[in-house]
């Protein structure tokens, strides 16, 4: 057992073209990778593998999954070959019974997870597995999965969820530099308020979160909010919650992200 539990996050991931520029969002998710302590493996819980059950990738080699249209060549000719781990897989399939868990040969890595992934470890050295995010399941169900996982913590295997708290894409204004919708802030605001209750599932605002008046709004679909449960989710007793930065992208993107430990 690793003398030091891993932290958990959760990463606003943006746009896809964060993978290539430089910003102050990708400064932070660098600035975790190199400060703080390095894991012998990531689980990674993006929004953009949304299932019908749950699935982890069990592949040595998982490929660059370029899931987007419309953006320069240098993003499709960017990759990040980090390792698989089929030994880690086995263990979460083990681990998340007696939920059934389909050991996948096919996806990779998604522009959620290796777009954040490229700036924390740009030498994709860290074997990573993918969990995908079942659309099936409730709000309760998604952050109890995160406890279960929180085993890992102990083991040096480090959590990286991402998504956008705040994701409603037919809102965007495009030229960016405007400011928030109040119905994004207002949202945004409240997840932050909410980060560090600690209790059961059922009692928990953020995992009841479509009761918020803006939820709708904020969530047409609620498929990058659901992976910030898992990092909650896997908290233990007064672990601290910070926010290694914060913002909303054109109108209606948070860029929120959180760490937990």
């Amino acid at each position: 057992m690793s003398e030091i539990r891993m932290p958990a996050l959760f990463l606003g991931h943006g746009s896809p073209m964060n993978a290539l520029e430089e910003n102050r969002y990708t400064q932070a998710w660098r600035k975790l990778g190199k400060t703080l302590p390095r894991p012998r493996a990531i689980v990674a819980v993006s929004a953009h593998w949304y299932t019908r059950g749950t699935a982890v990738t069990a592949m040595n080699n998982p490929r660059t999954i370029h899931d987007f249209g419309g953006f320069p060549q240098a993003l499709y000719d960017t990759y990040y070959p980090a390792p698989g781990s089929p030994e880690l897989a086995q263990e979460i399939a083990e681990l998340l019974a007696p939920v059934a868990v389909h050991l996948d040969q096919e996806w990779g890595f998604d522009h959620g997870s290796w777009g954040v992934l490229i700036k924390m470890y740009p030498d994709a050295d860290i074997p990573v597995v993918q969990l995908s995010v079942d659309s099936t399941k409730s709000a309760a169900w998604h952050y109890e999965l995160g406890h279960k996982l929180a085993a890992l913590r102990d083991c040096g295997v480090m959590i990286v969820a991402s998504g956008n708290v705040v994701h409603n894409l037919r809102m965007l204004r495009w030229q960016g530099g405007e400011e928030a919708w109040p119905w994004a802030n207002s949202f945004n605001e409240f997840v932050r308020e909410n980060l560090n209750f600690q209790g059961e599932a059922e009692a928990h605002p953020l995992v009841s979160f479509m009761q918020h008046e803006h939820a709708k709004l904020a969530n047409p679909t609620p498929e990058h909010y659901l992976p910030l449960l898992y990092v909650l989710g896997s908290r233990q007793p007064d672990e601290a919650v910070t926010i290694p930065v914060d913002g909303v992208e054109m109108s209606a993107i948070s860029m929120l992200s959180v760490r937990v430990g």
